[in-house]
């Protein structure tokens, strides 16, 4: 499986960057360019932007485009994407159950919703060679009237989940990253004994009012509990 096309985009683009073929203040090309350059649609240029906006490669002047920002030296990039694992021959993504369910207190207090309102939990495991190398949990407010496509879960990353009821573009993300004992349901699937120490990464999305329209938890294990982040200095 090769790279989405909107890695393609932002690859391309810090490339540039990178190699000084567009400068600190250069504008880079128009949204109607990029489309051309690269064969896709608006919103796939848009995606690749949106990530070189949130790296801190470029910032956008409505009205005028995008230009390359100054290199900020003292900052460090953690880029977490959950779908990246199954680009790997032997791994995969198995959709273990998708429900709609009252939400517990925390789930509750997480999305600032009242109990009486319905959630739509995803749980999903990412596997390499058969085994499971990851167990993620998404939970997203429920709204009648907004089709649950179970083919179209399986594979998507959290913005997607809940982009019928919100513009990525607007969307804040969140990420807690922290270690917790293993228990119950988590320690079961992930093959672990109950108290072994596991890693976790906890998202939250922001609408553009910083109110929240998703929370959940990636949960690894074992050789998969390690994050990197990158600074850079081109």
């Amino acid at each position: 499986m090769g790279s989405p096309e909107y890695i393609k985009i932002v690859e391309a683009i810090k490339g540039r960057i990178t190699s000084e073929e567009i400068k600190p203040g250069d504008a880079i090309q128009s949204e109607n360019l990029l489309c051309e350059e690269f064969n896709v649609s608006r919103m796939t240029v848009r995606k690749g932007l949106a990530v070189l906006v949130n790296e801190g490669y470029i910032y956008s002047i409505p009205g005028k485009g995008n230009y390359v920002c100054e290199p900020n030296l003292d900052s460090y990039t953690l880029h977490f994407d959950e779908m990246m694992a199954t680009d790997k021959k032997g791994e995969e993504i198995r959709l273990i159950e998708v429900n709609v369910v009252k939400p517990s207190y925390e789930v509750g207090f997480n999305l600032e919703i009242p109990e009486n309102k319905h959630v739509i939990v995803v749980k999903r495991v990412f596997l390499s060679d058969g085994h499971v190398k990851a167990f993620d949990v998404k939970y997203i407010p429920y709204y009648r009237g907004i089709p649950i496509v179970e083919k179209e879960i399986r594979y998507a990353t959290f913005p997607e989940m809940v982009a019928k009821k919100n513009s990525i573009f607007a969307m804040t993300k969140k990420l807690k990253i922290k270690a917790i004992a293993a228990k119950d349901e988590v320690s079961q699937i992930l093959d672990v004994m109950e108290g072994d120490a596991i890693l976790v990464v906890e998202q939250k999305l922001l609408d553009e009012k910083d109110h929240p329209i998703g929370w959940g938890s990636m949960y690894f294990a074992g050789d998969d509990s390690g994050l990197e982040a990158i600074a850079s200095f081109d």
